[in-house]
């Protein structure tokens, strides 16, 4: 199921409940969940009966079928955020929630945009504000580190890299630093965040001018640990190291919409292995497409892009591709 269906799905259901059933549904989202579905459902402006029908009934044979006495619910959990948001943080969501830790005071920063977070933290030591980010979602961190000033950019990054882990006097500064928006960190035992894939996945979200200068300082430090994290990026070109079977699956998540305005900063080596995965009908439709449409711009082309790519890290975490290349694993 595409990712936008799923959203979709939600959305209908959300506003077929009702204002106050929806809103208690809400409340056990986390914000980027709410804003996604919130999105969807602004968008929704008129619902054919059939298709809220459809959604309700779906819903209605899911819920039966999930409502067993004894049932493992750490996998229900995964299974249903998974399915119902069709997004790649959903595995980054579920470990937190699934997570033992008490990290309750850091909500607020979530709910917050990017540059009132950078203001809020931006004088805080770099360690402290490396831990802060490590609790977001990559893409709210990275959006966050656009707006620092490049030194300060840099020594966060090579800090959260060098990140191995999170003590519980890290959190009770964290706490104390924060005015409180952490709980107190006593017992906590040592929380896996951090370290190279970490700051794989925050490049990954980040502009190509600012990525570079990171990579570059952190080179300057460590040229292992910076070849370490460009191993752990999978950036749009790399789809050409997928396998045949990988890109038409790949093909079936995105929407036609998403994949023409990607294409359109693409390599023609990347675009002709797209067009041999697609019917003679559909390559030639796309290739219509993208001699119609005119100038765009790169900051759009490069949305789309890491749309896609967190589709491909979805497929890729749930074992249905292999990544090759930048953070792939050979085969033999």
């Amino acid at each position: 199921m595409p990712a936008d269906d799923g959203i979709e799905k939600s959305a209908i259901l959300l506003i077929a409940l009702g204002e106050d059933y929806a809103a208690e549904v809400l409340r056990h989202l986390g914000p980027r969940e709410v804003q996604r579905l919130g999105q969807a459902m602004a968008t929704l402006k008129s619902v054919p009966r059939a298709r809220v029908e459809e959604v309700l009934a779906e819903f209605h044979k899911s819920a039966e079928e999930s409502a067993a006495v004894h049932v493992d619910t750490d996998s229900y959990v995964r299974s249903v955020l998974t399915k119902a948001l069709g997004d790649d943080k959903a595995s980054n969501l579920i470990s937190r929630i699934l997570q033992p830790g008490d990290t309750k005071g850091i909500e607020g920063l979530k709910w917050m945009d990017a540059p009132t977070v950078a203001d809020l933290i931006r004088n805080e030591h770099p360690q402290i504000i490396a831990t802060i980010l490590v609790h977001l979602a990559h893409d709210h961190a990275s959006d966050i580190l656009n707006h620092f000033p490049e030194r300060l950019r840099n020594d966060v990054i090579l800090r959260v890299a060098t990140l191995e882990g999170i003590q519980p006097e890290a959190l009770q500064e964290l706490n104390d630093v924060m005015v409180r928006l952490l709980s107190t960190a006593g017992g906590m035992k040592k929380s896996a965040m951090g370290g190279v894939r970490t700051v794989a996945e925050i490049l990954n979200f980040m502009g190509s001018a600012n990525e570079a200068a990171v990579l570059e300082s952190i080179r300057e430090y460590d040229p292992d640990l910076a070849q370490k994290i460009l191993d752990e990026m999978f950036v749009f070109e790399n789809l050409l190291d997928l396998e045949d079977r990988a890109i038409q699956l790949l093909l079936r998540e995105i929407q036609s919409e998403s994949l023409i305005l990607a294409m359109k900063g693409a390599s023609e080596a990347l675009r002709d292995k797209i067009f041999r995965n697609m019917s003679q009908r559909a390559s030639e439709m796309l290739r219509e497409d993208l001699e119609s449409r005119g100038p765009v711009r790169v900051s759009e082309v490069e949305a789309e892009q890491k749309e896609i790519l967190k589709i491909v890290r979805r497929l890729a975490d749930e074992g249905q591709i292999v990544l090759g290349g930048a953070g792939g694993e050979e085969m033999v």
